[in-house]
């Protein structure tokens, strides 16, 4: 019963594996996902392939007969997942306990912004705000400068992990004790932020440090930079290992700089990053990108070009992994997505198709809990599908 990103893409993490996931939507199909770039023809893609792998019904829960349906449907469910404001569903009549007495071992994955409780619990959330307030998009940028978000929003995709994780964790429990009750998971996509900045607050309060924005440098270890080639390409380089800064040494012709005493422990490279920094950076600006690949590569030293789709589709490890692809597609055959991740050895892993149009599987889902053409024309009429 999630819109948009963070509930959808953390039960399409699931349907990757296996899961059968049916997405819940109201009538008028007014999920703001399926309006959001990129669209073609008056088709949404992002919904197509964020959302793949469901089955799709439409069921407005908030008029009596929609939340009747949906309580005698939830025994045959393991999970329910919902994004509304906190108190929305009590509203709605669908309290915790209501929904317990409807299927005592259902897990209930509530994810909202800030959680259900606290003075915030009500806010709208949007990944930006997310972002913004866990403490990460502190980190993002220049010294000096703004602050900056990237073209994407990964506040919600970072949820979605957990959304899943949460997901497994709970059937987990459930499967090793028959006995077990269901449960209701508070997730806020704020807190999922936060939890990955593991090193904030010892460092706050230990060193009295408030870290923030550096760059493309890090501030715990070097050399660990974006670069530039003399022809334009930006480059990612990380070596920062004392093997690996050896190698380095060698790979630009610099071997004194492993026992210099500026350079030869990573704390002293942190010390004098700057210049270590303004050093490799004129070694890399006199060369082409295809030398300074072929140097890199010889002396096993980690980095990449920054990569854009085009890269990606192209480059040989992709392809070999095939970690493209293709979703088949009423509309359009095929579209091109992601690969299933993780994979397990040993399994086959079905490739999904895209998501559902509105009400597409009405019904053929509706008709598995007994109501009929007939009922189903009548609900239509009424607007509860």
């Amino acid at each position: 019963m999630a819109t948009v990103l963070a509930g959808p893409a953390g039960a399409t993490l699931c349907a990757d594996h296996g899961a059968d996931v049916v997405k819940l939507e109201l009538p008028d199909g007014s999920d703001a996902l399926r309006t959001l770039q990129p669209v073609k023809d008056g088709v949404a893609l992002w919904w197509k392939v964020a959302n793949r792998g469901k089955r799709g019904i439409t069921l407005d829960v908030r008029k009596p007969r929609g939340r009747e349906i949906l309580l005698s449907m939830l025994p045959s469910f393991d999970v329910l997942i919902e994004n509304f404001r906190t108190g929305t569903m009590d509203r709605w009549g669908l309290d915790i306990a209501t929904l317990h007495r409807a299927n005592p071992r259902l897990v209930v994955i509530r994810l909202t912004g800030f959680g259900q409780t606290g003075p915030y619990s009500t806010k709208p959330g949007f990944a930006r705000i997310f972002e913004a307030m866990s403490g990460f998009t502190n980190l993002t940028g220049e010294s000096g400068g703004s602050p900056l978000h990237s073209n994407f929003p990964i506040g919600d995709s970072v949820a979605s992990v957990f959304c899943a994780f949460s997901i497994a964790a709970e059937m987990v429990r459930l499967r090793s004790d028959p006995q077990a009750k269901g449960a209701e998971v508070d997730l806020a996509a704020t807190e999922a932020m936060f939890r990955l900045l593991d090193p904030l607050p010892v460092e706050h309060e230990h060193l009295s440090q408030v870290r923030g924005r550096a760059g493309n440098v890090t501030s715990y270890t070097a050399p660990s930079n974006m670069y530039c080639s003399a022809d334009g390409i930006y480059f990612s380089l990380v070596a920062s290992s004392t093997g690996t800064f050896g190698r380095l040494c060698h790979a630009i012709d610099r071997p004194e700089w492993i026992t210099d005493p500026l350079f030869s422990t990573n704390p002293k490279r942190v010390e004098n990053m700057k210049l270590l920094d303004s050093e490799l950076s004129q070694w890399f600006q006199a060369r082409s990108f295809e030398e300074i690949r072929t140097r890199l590569s010889e002396h096993e030293i980690p980095f990449s070009k920054v990569y854009t789709i085009e890269d990606i589709k192209s480059d040989p490890h992709f392809q070999a992994r095939e970690a493209i692809i293709r979703l088949s597609d009423p509309d359009y055959g095929s579209l091109p997505a992601p690969c299933i991740v993780p994979r397990v050895v040993g399994r086959e892993m079905p490739i999904p198709r895209t998501g559902p149009s509105v009400g597409e599987h009405n019904s053929q889902i509706y008709a598995e809990f007994g109501l009929g053409d007939a009922e189903l024309a009548e609900l239509r009429a009424q607007q509860v599908i």
